[in-house]
């Protein structure tokens, strides 16, 4: 099910959820860009999955080998079954 079809109450449960992994995946790329983290803001469940995107092409773009031991599709892969 895509996050745009989830009834609105069980998309709201499942954002602090959300939130946290995409706090987790920018972090990760701004440890391999040796830069300081910085807070993702909170901006709901209506722009929250565009946020994902961002930070999963930042993650892929600063590692130096994309997917290799970065633990990337297995978050991903955890919050997809979450979500469901």
């Amino acid at each position: 099910m895509r996050w745009q079809q989830l009834p609105l109450d069980h998309a709201l449960s499942c954002l602090a959820t959300v939130h946290d992994v995409v706090q987790r995946i920018a972090d990760g790329a701004a440890d391999a860009e040796r830069r300081a983290h910085v807070a993702v803001p909170d901006v709901g469940p209506a722009v929250v999955m565009d946020q994902l995107a961002v930070v999963v092409f930042d993650a892929v773009a600063a590692s130096p080998s994309p997917g290799a031991g970065d633990g990337l599709q297995a978050r991903l892969s955890a919050l997809r079954r979450a979500l469901a």
